[in-house]
């Protein structure tokens, strides 16, 4: 049911344009990103396909390729997007920071890569190795300009920005005819409570991440209701440097011991899955590796760690959000610790960007709640596990015998290839775990009936007519 001038109006956590070198795992923004704007290539539920770039070609070496933009691609202001306009975003994201102040890590991915344009519409990447990953590094660009007010609005997206008062509401037109609904309104209402609220008082027809009530969701009948697993990864970091952790037996005795689909079913209602390895369902490799969570068994993980030595007196870090309800999984773990004669403490952290980045300088103490957010099992890999690397978030983690597996998988053009060589990697982890797996969130979205355009992606976005 959509209004009588054919307008949709939703709530949304946040509504926002960030700077056009900013990259955001934010599921709201993302959500507007894509009404706005286009990525550089379209990843959805494990996909990858055609977006702002119509096509692609490499050499057989995988060292040389070209892609195409998609020849009727314009700016909401009628300018031709080319590809210069990738250049100068590629140009900035290499020396931006993220939303805690950190260098972003596609500086490191692109060290060594050119870029330059074979034509006016026509981009051109050249790597001294195989890049095959660089597709779903391009699914995360969001190509936009700024107006004449300074704002990140004009993008190539089937809708346009008609109005935007940052932090309260956009108003939005469809940019061709055929497109319904023909006008959006994004209503920003920060608790997930206030938006089911909305909802059901008539102000809204669509409500997003329901999943973040406090309480258990009625799922009323009245309402058409989506779910869908998130590719988020709710974990808590190991130290694999020093202290109990570091022995690879203890890791796995953790897990054992923490029951992780009991923390979904207790603490967020049974919306989420519990975890197998260091990436969703949903991820590249995944499905190949064809994994089970580690099973939960206190026996068997007293067992491990009296291998190791007994247990430890160990000190637990959490921030109050990100992930939700942060405080509350890190005391469930704990507990469940204790049970197998792990002694510890917990140490919050209220500042939510300083904990990133203490965790960014390992400052971790033994165990660190976390969220692992890319959809990309190379930037999973690259930035978190790999020793080699030794990316931004590594936490000492050391398996000499992943290394190769990880670059196979790097240097993999074929795409079938590439599954099961990253399989692989994710099987091994699952056997040598670097962190604690707990869980994927469900997302919850609640709207009148009849609306058939809309869907829930894999990292939680609203989509409509896609």
């Amino acid at each position: 049911m959509i209004n009588n001038n054919n307008t949709l109006t939703i709530a949304l956590e946040k509504v926002d344009f960030l700077p056009a070198n900013r990259v955001t795992d934010d599921t709201s923004i993302l959500t507007l990103k894509n009404l706005v704007m286009e990525p550089l290539c379209r990843w959805q539920d494990g996909r990858l396909e055609p977006a702002l770039l119509n096509s692609w070609w490499h050499c057989e070496d995988g060292q040389h390729w070209l892609f195409e933009i998609r020849p009727d691609a314009r700016f909401h202001d009628g300018e031709a997007c080319r590809a210069a306009h990738i250049l100068a975003f590629i140009e900035g994201i290499l020396d931006s920071r993220d939303t805690f102040g950190m260098p972003w890590a596609y500086a490191r991915y692109f060290a060594d890569v050119e870029f330059s344009a074979a034509s006016e519409y026509v981009l051109q990447m050249r790597s001294p190795q195989p890049f095959a990953d660089v597709l779903e590094i391009f699914s995360e660009f969001y190509i936009c300009r700024s107006n004449a007010q300074g704002q990140p609005i004009l993008g190539t997206g089937p809708y346009r920005v008609e109005r935007f008062e940052a932090g309260q509401t956009v108003q939005l037109s469809a940019v061709a005819d055929e497109v319904t609904p023909a006008h959006l309104t994004l209503l920003v209402s920060p608790e997930a409570e206030e938006r089911y609220a909305l909802l059901r008082d008539g102000h809204v027809q669509v409500a997003t991440h329901l999943e973040r009530c406090h309480d258990a969701l009625d799922f009323d009948p009245r309402w058409h209701w989506r779910r869908r697993l998130n590719t988020l990864s709710v974990m808590q970091y190991l130290n694999c440097s020093e202290g109990l952790f570091s022995h690879p037996m203890a890791r796995l005795a953790a897990n054992h011991a923490v029951d992780a689909q009991a923390i979904v079913d207790d603490v967020f209602h049974g919306l989420g899955q519990a975890s197998s390895t260091v990436v969703s369902p949903w991820h590249t490799g995944y499905q190949q590796a064809a994994l089970s969570p580690l099973a939960y068994s206190r026996d068997r993980a007293r067992r491990l760690l009296d291998r190791v030595g007994g247990g430890a007196d160990i000190v637990l870090r959490t921030p109050l959000y990100m992930p939700e309800k942060a405080l509350e999984v890190t005391e469930r773990v704990l507990h469940s610790l204790q049970q197998v004669g792990i002694r510890g403490r917990i140490e919050v952290q209220p500042d939510r960007p300083e904990y990133a980045r203490e965790i960014g300088r390992r400052q971790m103490g033994d165990v660190a709640i976390f969220d692992s957010s890319p959809h990309s099992t190379f930037r999973v890999l690259n930035d978190k596990i790999s020793s080699q690397v030794r990316g931004s978030w590594w936490q000492g983690f050391d398996d000499p015998g992943l290394e190769p597996l990880i670059a196979e998988a790097n240097r993999s053009l074929d795409a079938d290839a590439r599954q099961q060589a990253y399989g692989r990697c994710l099987a091994r982890l699952n056997r040598n775990p670097p962190w604690l797996y707990l869980f994927h969130p469900q997302v919850v979205c609640a709207s009148v009936p009849g609306l058939h355009f809309l869907g829930l992606g894999a990292k939680g976005d609203l989509l409509i007519n896609r």
